[in-house]
């Protein structure tokens, strides 16, 4: 006897059925692992940061940098820790335009090679200074926090974009005031480096909003006339004797 025959668009539906399901699963699959990827990268990056910093190097607004290689193999860790965690929201971003999971670690790459490239500007131009240095230029990022070019980039570093390279770009125009803050204050120090990476964070996951960026630019002005009043009261400014 032959076996009754299921009907012919019951193996299509099904097919139809699962298919978006499969996609979906793939792609929470894809999501969890790039999230995994780059926020363990950046826990491990802190980790190594820190283990090198604590060796003696930081002495404020007289840290001297060192060879250029040291000081390199210092900076792309100190990057990847302080700026990747904010930088994952535009890896999902990445992903949901239609990337697939390869092209993480090319984004993740080519974003800190940006900022491999500002670390080496900074071991170009940097020298030790003194405290009413270091507040001018606290007081020059706290305008900058107040100015359109700050607002411009950091909505730029909101938008979905298909390279690492160009967001990193971005990234620097709207972080560029934070950073140079702390290479015046204490280029080695982790205080500092914790504290710029709270407010990069903070800045990548919230929209541009007075009422909280006014306080802040004004804060940081507030720090740099501090580092001209009381520069001793500043935490990590001058060399411990």
């Amino acid at each position: 006897m032959e076996e009754p025959m299921e009907p012919s668009g019951t193996v299509g539906t099904e097919s139809r059925t699962s298919a978006p399901g499969a996609r979906t699963s793939s792609t929470t699959t894809a999501t969890v692992a790039a999230m995994t990827a780059t926020l363990g990268l950046a826990a491990v990056s802190w980790v190594v940061a820190v283990w090198q910093m604590n060796n003696g190097m930081d002495m404020g607004v007289a840290t001297r940098l060192g060879p250029f290689a040291s000081f390199i193999t210092l900076w792309m860790p100190m990057m990847a820790a302080m700026m990747l965690p904010g930088a994952a929201p535009a890896v999902l971003r990445r992903l949901r335009s239609g990337g697939r999971m390869h092209t993480v670690p090319l984004f993740v790459g080519s974003y800190l090679a940006v900022w491999t490239l500002v670390g080496v500007a900074v071991y170009a131009l940097y020298r030790p200074h003194g405290p009413y240095a270091a507040g001018a230029i606290a007081i020059m990022a706290g305008l900058f926090e107040l100015s359109p070019f700050k607002r411009h980039w950091r909505r730029r570093c909101r938008e979905r974009v298909q390279s690492g390279l160009m967001f990193g770009l971005h990234c620097v125009g709207s972080c560029i005031g934070l950073m140079l803050m702390v290479v015046a204050i204490s280029v080695m120090s982790v205080t500092w480096m914790s504290v710029a990476a709270v407010l990069v964070l903070t800045q990548k996951l919230l929209p541009v909003k007075a009422a909280i960026d006014v306080p802040l630019a004004l804060a940081i002005v507030g720090l740099g006339i501090l580092i001209w009043v009381a520069p001793s009261s500043v935490p990590g400014l001058m060399p411990t004797m």
